[in-house]
């Protein structure tokens, strides 16, 4: 961390640009390569890190470690747009440690990321994708498109495939092309798909999903879509919980369309007459 705070401690922005002359001085010594070069971190001291995390992570390993971990996040793309919706539960195997977990992060106003996996992982290269989507504006003077975005984000997990990232993001916005969905994780798998729901209570999100899902849906019915298949995740799944937050992403920019805690939206429910079993 110390090394982190000097390094960006006294950066350019910091300089003075009065004159032609101080800029040159300035720029002389910057080097474009390591300021975009892949951020770099302390891995264990031995000859092979992948084959050590895997000797202490397997299931046949003596004293083996667990990672846990659970949530559900889900999104899904419609003639509206396209609608992301996440639970608030952080967990640690059994223990609740916050039910008001901020579970989707704003790259920009036109794309948003989900986090699923570890809390710190997903947070860490989300904002480092920020970042780097912020610098290729100021570059190229237009948005980054979502495609690009993703690519970037599943690069740099890549280069760290096997070294304990826990990652299982989705990556959405509206870009020139229109609505787009992608899916990434920590192994730089990176796919375009229609909708994805990723985390521990990801199946029970997909049943009532592919339940009620329909293209030509209207914006109400998505959002309700969306709340309800958190809802019925949350309801089922241990390690999800708290309250839904759903956005909806359109042409305009991605809007939050509000907070729904999960104990009300049970009796909500509940209170709604059930339709015969065919």
């Amino acid at each position: 961390m110390d090394a982190l705070v000097s390094k960006y401690a006294n950066s350019a922005s910091s300089a003075s640009f009065d004159t032609a002359d101080n800029l040159g001085d300035n720029l002389a010594g910057w080097d474009a390569a390591s300021q975009f070069a892949l951020p770099a971190f302390d891995i264990p001291m031995v000859s092979n890190p992948v084959d050590f995390l895997r000797a202490h992570t397997d299931a046949s390993a003596e004293n083996r470690i667990r990672i846990q971990h659970g949530t559900t996040t889900l999104a899904f793309k419609f003639q509206g747009g396209i609608v992301v919706a996440v639970d608030s539960r952080a967990s640690g195997g059994s223990y609740i440690a916050s039910q008001t977990v901020k579970k989707v992060i704003e790259i920009n106003p036109y794309l948003l990321g989900t986090m699923a996996g570890g809390a710190a992982d997903c947070q860490y290269w989300e904002r480092e994708l920020g970042r780097r989507c912020r610098l290729y504006e100021l570059r190229n003077r237009e948005r980054i498109s979502v495609a690009a975005a993703s690519k970037i984000l599943s690069n740099m997990v890549y280069d760290y495939k096997g070294m304990g990232l826990s990652m299982g993001t989705m990556i959405t916005g509206w870009d020139k092309t229109g609505p787009q969905l992608f899916y990434v994780d920590s192994d730089g798998t990176r796919m375009r798909g229609e909708r994805f729901s990723v985390g521990s209570g990801s199946t029970f999100a997909y049943g009532v999903l592919d339940t009620g899902y329909d293209f030509n849906m209207s914006v109400p019915d998505a959002l309700e879509l969306g709340r309800r298949a958190i809802y019925h995740a949350t309801h089922r799944d241990a390690y999800s919980g708290g309250s839904v937050n759903v956005f909806h992403v359109k042409e305009s920019g991605w809007e939050f369309k509000g907070n729904f805690d999960v104990g009300e939206l049970h009796w909500e429910y509940q209170a709604i007459p059930k339709g015969p079993i065919v």
